[in-house]
């Protein structure tokens, strides 16, 4: 089953019809020929397509081979590249989301060079500026081309989950001062689930018919839905900076407002991540474990309600999420060296 991808993968490029460099009307393969130049990508299919697929296979040995789907009349580039080749610095005006099927693969995203490994996968935002290299390795890369109206319908139904729709908008729609790319690294068994649903991408877009858009965009919910639950993905530094990652923001901001009975079970379900993960995270903002950041939530707003309000003190322990007085006393008076009552007579 793990090579079944792989195979089905070689087929369709094997299968193809292959044509002269000049035939190649939708470039699957420009090799650079300048350091100046930026070339603007356009969806290469129509539009009211959901998506499309570009499939490369390197060898070591050098030689290229890719096709394009979904076609009436498939074709296929096959050559050979030279050492140290690159493509042409471009961008596209859509969402391109890049996928290793085997090896390893080499891009220049914003003049950064970075490495995806096999089972790890690449969204690059519109008009991001970027480059592949062909490296001398074996190597296949899925690249899909994703329609606008296809990612807004995503986006706009949740049919991801909340964590990565809100940070997909404000990355890759709403923030067009920063040009983005997420690069998402697989938990355990996630890149298993993620060949299957490409292989059945792949077959679809072989085989496409009238049903074939509705699947299409069935999968890409899916890997969507995937990508946020089985994936961690790390920022760029530009979005770090600008951002201080958004992740962090909208739990902690969950955290605020449901302070009062929350626990570390009902985040990892809500928002799909990893005990550990998050614990890191958090300490590594605040200084804080997640206990100890809950507490310091929860004795601030009984400050708050001490200092503001005539509520009896029993109460606003209670109303905190302790229904422990004597706990509750404890930890007040460390916290802010002066007890409940001396806090409320001195206010």
């Amino acid at each position: 089953m793990e090579k079944d991808i792989e195979i089905f993968f070689d087929n369709i490029i094997g299968s193809a019809q292959p044509i002269a460099d000049e035939l190649d009307t939708f470039g699957i393969l420009s090799f650079e020929y300048s350091r100046h130049i930026e070339e603007k990508k356009s969806f290469p299919l129509d539009r009211s397509k959901p998506v499309a697929a570009v499939c490369w296979s390197l060898s070591k040995n050098r030689n290229f081979s890719g096709t394009i789907l979904p076609l009436a009349v498939p074709y296929s580039i096959q050559k050979r590249y030279p050492a140290e080749a690159k493509t042409q610095l471009h961008t596209h005006d859509y969402l391109e989301l890049g996928y290793v099927i085997s090896g390893s693969f080499r891009q220049s995203i914003m003049g950064k060079d970075v490495t995806f490994s096999e089972g790890e996968l690449c969204l690059i935002d519109k008009n991001c500026l970027h480059q592949d290299y062909l490296d001398e390795s074996d190597t296949r890369v899925l690249f899909l081309g994703i329609s606008k109206e296809a990612f807004e319908e995503i986006m706009s139904r949740k049919y991801a989950d909340d964590r990565i729709i809100s940070f997909l908008q404000s990355a890759l729609l709403q923030q067009k001062n920063l040009l983005q790319y997420l690069h998402f690294k697989p938990y355990e068994s996630s890149n298993e689930k993620m060949r299957e649903c490409m292989l059945l991408l792949l077959k679809e877009l072989a085989d496409y018919d009238v049903a074939s858009d509705l699947i299409c965009r069935g999968l890409l919910v899916r890997i969507f839905r995937l990508l946020g639950t089985g994936y961690e993905f790390s920022l760029s530094r530009e979005l770090k900076k600008e951002k201080n990652w958004l992740f962090y923001e909208e739990i902690t901001e969950y955290i605020k407002y449901n302070y009062q009975d929350i626990s570390l079970e009902e985040l990892c379900e809500k928002f799909h991540f990893q005990q550990d993960y998050f614990a890191r995270m958090l300490k590594k903002q605040t200084g804080l474990t997640f206990i100890g950041y809950v507490q310091e939530i929860r004795l601030n707003e009984a400050r708050r309600l001490l200092l503001e309000t005539d509520v009896p003190i029993e109460e606003i322990a209670e109303a905190v999420g302790y229904q422990n007085k004597g706990y509750f006393y404890r930890i007040f008076t460390k916290r802010f060296d002066e007890t409940p009552a001396k806090m409320r007579k001195n206010r």
